[in-house]
């Protein structure tokens, strides 16, 4: 256009003056070059613009470059940062969208699953990336093609600046969008770990919270802990004279026993138990400061873990002898049904305190029980149970025998509930005119200085085996335990008999005992040397000569309560005398403790035939672990040890199989308060 109106401009100038052609040149320079000098140097300005802009963009870029790169050394190592800064991506240099996108080696990638959330921020993210990287490469190409922009006007120039600064302003955008989005989901990445504790990214952990033990006892032992040592530094704090300190310590050691009770686990804790953890704390801390003395500390630990582990063996030593005694002890139920029964037996006539069918007492073609005891209602449950699964009730003949203190009240209880068919009679020990001190070593023996001395002196630790408390329990006194070795003296014109203990249940038909050839063997019973303690040397003084050189100590034990006893065998080789003379030899309890197992097994050596163990089924006195089909297979249950099924110390899933033959509606145990 300018060009235009100078041409236009010489002609009328030539057209009025076509005289001199110095003026007409120099009006044509100013005319045509001026102009071309405006629109170069108008170029040169917009360039260095240009250049300006591109050195301001890139010193922008570089600090998004370098905070980048501080942001990445606070989270990889100095290896992974190196790869960072000399690697580049089209849109300059690497984000966290670059290790997202696997840019970085397999070992740097994160194994897991991500949220949806996560999916689309990512996705979003990586779409606006892409659009920027097709417009930045639209742009380059763009820049390629117009390289030249000689021939470009102002309007074209200005047009495409205007572009320019709408795309970079964009880009600019969508970076700060993306770093939004990188921001967001690094804040849900921290607030997650602070949700999972010791996670493994991408995998199940066990230890998350939603997952922790219920019955925990962590702050329990921390508390417990904190109980040791505030003793420990109470002592301190008394020795040295602090006596603020030790008073302070008192006060927090008692608030914390007190929160801590019987608690075993963490639920058990009262709310208030971490504000009194945190108050131990501080004065622990405090004396720490003040008294903490390696050398002393460990030597009132020492003494605290001396007096403890005393303590233990003591009440361990307590605890067994009351367990024996609450064993031995007749509870005042049963106690009272025996006062009743005997009041209401001595005001009977005479001719009613007899039992019917005496003839069958001496009849050898009957099935004939030995049951010695002085539990009215223990002994009913083994009658009770013995008639109730026997084919046959009229065969059987149970001889009862029990003191003079219970003599009346177990006639009464079997003349006011007889055994149905079956043959029942009751003897008094006390009426054996021929078992004495004379006859019976045994009896000899509990009437000497020493035995008395050893029952009934409390401290009397010169005498040997005092410190066993097992072994001095009152039944030893009773002859009612010694009378198994008496049986043929008791029964002398029976050729067999069943004996009987009274803490046993009866559950099927015995009758197949009688027919069970012992191999001329004297004693019927089931083995017990299945564990180790069962054995020989469990029981007897192999130190003695006496017994090394005549037992075996690896023979095999067996059981007393349900024993088979041939009596024509017994009598042929004397089994009572035997019996005797080891009795004798034991005076001073040498051989064995006391009770009648050891000289039973001493006694029958050799002659004793196994049964098989499903007729004896022994343990629930004391071993929670019998299997529920071996015990409902058992031809007789056995409560042999100190849980016995009337007492509170029964277990309770062994319980029922006794109370099952108890006649809990009966008056007189509704009476004496005897109840399931």
């Amino acid at each position: 256009m300018a060009l235009k109106r100078g041409l236009s401009s010489v002609r009328v100038l030539s057209n009025r003056s076509s005289g001199s052609r110095l003026p007409i040149a120099i009006l044509v320079f100013f005319s045509v070059l001026a102009p071309l000098v405006f629109f170069v140097g108008r170029g040169l300005y917009i360039s260095d613009q240009n250049s300006i802009q591109s050195d301001f963009s890139k010193q922008n870029v570089d600090w998004r470059e370098r905070l980048a790169l501080q942001s990445i050394k606070n989270l990889f190592t100095k290896e992974v940062v190196d790869v960072v800064t000399t690697s580049t991506a089209d849109l300059g240099p690497l984000n966290l969208d670059s290790f997202r996108k696997g840019n970085l080696s397999a070992s740097w990638k994160v194994v897991g699953v991500e949220t949806s959330v996560q999916h689309n921020a990512i996705s979003k993210s990586n779409q606006k990336a892409t659009d920027l990287k097709q417009e930045t490469s639209q742009d380059k190409e763009g820049k390629f093609l117009d390289d030249d922009h000689s021939h470009d006007t102002p309007a074209k120039i200005l047009r495409r600046q205007l572009r320019d600064d709408r795309r970079e302003k964009r880009a600019t955008e969508l970076v700060k969008q993306d770093e939004k989005v990188t921001v967001k989901l690094e804040s849900a990445a921290i607030e997650r770990s602070k949700a999972v504790d010791s996670a493994v990214l991408g995998k199940y952990n066990l230890w998350r919270r939603e997952n922790e033990n219920v019955n925990s006892d962590s702050t329990v032992r921390l508390m417990r802990d904190q109980i040791i040592m505030s003793k420990v530094y109470v002592s301190i704090a008394k020795s040295k004279n602090k006596l603020e300190l030790q008073q302070e310590l008192q006060i927090r050691l008692k608030e914390i026993q007190q929160a801590l009770g019987e608690s075993t686990a963490d639920s058990g804790l009262p709310h208030s138990a971490s504000e009194k953890i945190k108050e131990m704390g501080k004065v622990l801390s405090k004396a720490r400061e003040q008294l903490f003395d390696c050398k002393l500390v460990t030597g009132k630990l020492r003494a605290m873990l001396q007096t403890s582990e005393e303590q233990v063996r003591r009440l361990k030593k307590q605890s067994m002898f009351l367990s024996q005694l609450a064993a031995k002890t007749i509870p005042y139920s049963i106690h009272c049904l025996s006062l009743r029964l005997t009041i209401q037996y001595y005001l009977l006539p005479q001719e009613k305190r007899k039992f019917p069918r005496s003839e069958n007492l001496e009849n050898p073609n009957l099935y004939h029980y030995a049951l010695f005891s002085d539990n009215v209602l223990a002994a009913s449950v083994v009658v009770n149970s013995t008639i109730m699964n026997a084919k046959d009730p009229s065969k059987h003949v149970f001889h009862l025998v029990t003191n003079k203190l219970n003599f009346g009240a177990m006639n009464m209880w079997f003349l006011l509930n007889p055994p149905g068919k079956a043959t029942i009679h009751v003897e008094n020990v006390d009426e054996f005119k021929w078992l004495n001190s004379s006859y019976s070593p045994v009896l000899r023996q509990l009437e000497t200085a020493s035995m008395k001395e050893y029952y009934f002196k409390a401290d009397h630790p010169t005498v040997s085996g005092s410190s066993n408390l097992k072994y001095r329990n009152p039944k030893y006194l009773s002859m009612l335990n010694h009378l198994r070795f008496y049986l043929p003296q008791v029964y002398p014109k029976l050729d067999k008999i069943l004996f009987l203990d009274d803490d046993i249940v009866v559950q099927k038909d015995l009758t197949g005992l009688w027919s069970v050839d012992l191999h001329g063997k004297v004693n019927g019973a089931v083995e017990t040397c299945g564990q180790s303690f069962h054995r020989f040397d469990k029981y007897l003084n192999f130190s003695n000569h006496h017994i090394s050189r005549n037992f075996d100590p690896n023979a095999c034990g067996w059981a007393y309560g349900m024993n088979m006893f041939d009596l024509k065998v017994w009598k042929k080789k004397d089994i009572t005398g035997i019996y005797h003379k080891w009795q004798n030899m034991n005076e001073d309890r040498a051989l064995w403790k006391l009770g009648t197992l050891p000289p039973g097994l001493i006694t029958f050596y050799g002659l004793t035939h196994p049964l098989e163990k499903s007729w004896h089924v022994l343990g629930l006195g004391y071993n929670p672990s019998v299997h529920k089909k071996e015990i409902e297979h058992a031809a007789v249950i056995h409560y042999n040890g100190n849980m016995k099924p009337w007492l509170d110390l029964a277990m309770t899933k062994y319980r029922p199989y006794w109370t099952k033959y108890v006649k809990y509606d009966h008056h007189y145990l509704r009476s004496c308060n005897l109840s399931e």
